[in-house]
Order: structure tokens, then sequence, then C-alpha cells
């Protein structure tokens, strides 16, 4: 038998569960607090506090008022190390403990076939701006952590460290879509068979003076102050501009043997997903939706998933006004024809945490086929012209028997990715 021959067999036998979940969000850091929150429309969005908003338009965000590390990082890291990384081990070991992996347990696994792949889209800000405020004085101010504690991947790598884990381990950074890529990346190891287990998703802690003025100065953010539990409206007719907001998430994906072999609890299968760039423009999708169609036709020919077996998407929807509206196209375009399609947005709520996002929705399509109810979108109280209140799910949650879960997630440079879920069935 030849290789190739036997690399197919094994990608045939491996199947992708998930049999763990961490969240570091607005409206919760406990996986069930989080989705509740959502099925209820509760609003993570409110006035900065961290710091003076006096200088800019918006002063609103999808903040994180109270966070500890008690219990799961040491105090010295906690000191300092960059947010990012903490909400990034917090979720990270919340994943492990969701999943029953406790130290006894670690200690029985093979480390050798054990990763991590926890992205982020900026990194440590907070860390930069202040060694870049230190530098005008002289580098000798600078924090002798800086560089490592700024890089995108020094949260796996902490990670793995605490874990003993030495299998693949780095980070992927394509901005908004990170999340997707690093849950795309991690199963591909599994599938492969070089992995039995993963922890993988995305972090991002910049509701900064940096992180704001910069997404101000490209024009992007909802000036909605008044009102801050009403500024992310996906789909809405008066949607100003997306919600940046704080938080990880991190999901534990099994081989399926694996998961069986140690009674795992299986929440729900990883059946594929894809990515592609619109090679277009700096932050637009491109105006014909042809890199989010050709995405989301490759997730499903990649699962194998037919698109009549698709009947719920957690959307991208970040309340942009050209790019909710090429979205809920391109989705029509690709599953206009099922009746039973509902979608919705969980940036409704929980604000746009950035390279975080398609983790922490990750999380929240899972909840949906776990819980069999999905989210509401919240605050879509007038519809763009052309949407369809039959597909966009309302103001109220509402009771979904989920056949397949697609999550979409994209990113400034035209990056696009789609995952997909389904109840895990023995088969």
């Amino acid at each position: 038998m030849g290789s190739q021959q036997r690399r197919k067999q094994v990608t045939k036998q491996r199947r992708v569960v998930v049999t763990g979940m961490g969240v570091v969000t607005p409206i919760g850091d406990d996986t069930d607090v989080f989705y509740n929150n959502l099925l209820e429309g509760v609003s993570g969005i409110s006035e900065i506090e961290a710091f003076d908003c006096a200088q800019f338009p918006t002063k609103i965000a999808g903040e994180i008022k109270s966070f500890s590390t008690d219990g799961w990082v040491s105090p010295k890291l906690s000191k300092r190390a960059d947010k990012y990384t903490l909400y990034l081990l917090t979720a990270g070991k919340k994943a492990l403990a969701d999943a029953g992996i406790t130290e006894e347990i670690i200690g029985k696994l093979d480390k050798r076939r054990c990763g991590v792949i926890i992205g982020s889209a900026l990194g440590g800000m907070a860390i930069f701006q202040d060694a870049t405020e230190a530098l005008r004085v002289s580098y000798k101010k600078m924090n002798p952590f800086c560089i490592p504690f700024t890089t995108t991947n020094i949260g796996s790598a902490l990670l793995a460290m605490d874990l003993g884990w030495m299998g693949p381990n780095y980070s992927i950074s394509s901005a908004c879509a990170t999340s997707n890529f690093c849950i795309l990346n991690a199963a591909h190891h599994i599938i492969t068979g070089e992995s039995d287990v993963m922890l993988c998703g995305g972090s991002d802690a910049a509701v900064l003076p940096i992180g704001l003025g910069g997404f101000m100065a490209c024009g992007s953010l909802s000036q909605r102050n008044g009102e801050p539990t009403k500024a992310s409206r996906p789909w809405d007719i008066k949607r100003d501009g997306f919600v940046i907001g704080d938080g990880a998430g991190v999901l534990l994906l099994e081989d399926l043997e694996h998961a069986k072999r140690r009674g795992a609890k299986i929440y729900a299968e990883f059946l594929g997903g894809s990515y592609t760039c619109d090679a277009y423009h700096l932050t637009e999708h491109h105006p014909d939706g042809s890199g989010l169609a050709l995405c989301i036709e490759k997730a499903l020919a990649q699962s194998g998933v037919a698109k009549e077996d698709v009947n719920y998407v957690n959307a991208y929807g970040s309340s942009t006004p050209r790019g909710d509206l090429k979205e809920y196209q391109t989705l029509i375009r690709c599953f206009g024809k099922n009746p039973e399609l509902r979608v919705n947005s969980t940036k409704s709520m929980t604000g746009h945490l950035l390279g975080a996002s398609g983790a922490v929705e990750a999380v929240a399509t899972v909840k949906a086929i776990q819980t069999g109810w999905v989210h509401p979108n919240i605050n879509l109280e007038n519809p763009d012209e052309g949407m369809d209140m039959n597909v966009l799910v309302g103001i109220k949650k509402e009771p979904l028997d989920i056949k397949v879960a697609l999550s979409n997630s994209f990113g400034f440079g035209g990056h696009n990715s789609s995952i997909l879920f389904a109840p895990y069935k023995c088969i």
C-alpha cells in the first residue's frame, strides 16, 4: 500500500469532536453564563471606564469590567503579561477543565501528540503602548519582556510550557478571521494523525487608547455613545459601525476515538471548513461577494456537507453598513432556498472581539447545537432593505433543531473563513 493511500485512509478514519470550551467575554467568563446571557439578549456594550475617552468620538466598547486570573494563571505571570495573554491562558485552562482534563489526566496524555494553536489579531497592545511611551525617555525604561509579550505566539507558547505539551504550537494572525484559521489548522493536525488533542482559538485586548484611536482613524466604529447597548446592531438600517470589544475563546478539539477512550463529554462534531482571500481591498469585501461565496462553497465541499443541510449560520455580522449587507446577500445566494435557515450575530451583544471573535462565536455555535436554542439579534428593530426576517433571527431567542451549523469570520485584508459543526452522531 502506497503512502498516499495510507494517508487517505487515516483522513477518513479520524473524526474531530469538541470536548471542551472556555471563554472570557464582556457578558461572562463561564460558557453557560455566557450563552444564557446571549439567549436573554444581554448586551456587554457600555461606556469605557479603563481610560479617559474625552478625545475620542467613540466612548463605548465591549469592555471586560471584572476579570481575575486567580486559580488559572500564576501571580508572577499575571503581573507581567499583557491582558490578551491572560485572557488566552484563562480561557484555555477553562476549556481543559470543561473537558474534564485534570492534572492526573494531563499526566497520562502523550504530550508529544497534544498541541496549542491560539492566535491574536493585534497581540500585546498594552505592552506595546507602554513600551512606546517608555522609549520617549530611554530604551532603558522599557519593560524587558516587551518583545516576547507583544508577539501573537506567546500565549500559545506559555500555555504549552505550563502543560508540557510538545505537539504543534504556533499562532496564526489573520485579522478578525484569526480564530477560525487557528481552529481549522488545529483540526488538520488531528485529521492527519499528527495530534490527538488540540487547544485552539483566539484572544485580543485592544480596548486601549491605541486600539480605539486606530479603529477611529479608519472610520470603523459606531459613535452611538448615548445608547451603548443599542450601538451594535447587525442588519439594522441605523447601524453606524462596529463596537470594539475584548475577550478570548478556546475550544478543545480531540480525535473522536481518543475522546471515547477517556470517556469524554462530546459537545459537537467539527466537520471542517475553508478559507479564501478577496484579493481586493484593505477593509472592504469584494463588491460581488465572490470571495465570501467561494469560502462557503469550499467549506461545504471539504466537509462533504450539502448546502441543504445547513440550517443555522452564526454570521460575522459586525454591524457595518456594507459588510453586513454583503454577507447577507452571499448567505442568501448560498442557502436561500432552505426554508429552515436561521441567521444571527453574536456581535450584537458582545461587540467585535477582533481575533477572538471567531472562537467565541464558535462556542456560541456549539452551545446552540447543545441547547437547541439560537440567540436573538438584539437591536434588529428596522431591518435594512431586502432583509428577510424569515431568515434572520428576531429580537428574541428561538428554538432550532440544528442539522449543520456554519460560523463565518472575515478580516481586514480580505481574509474569509468558514467552519462547520454538527450534532455528534455515533456511526
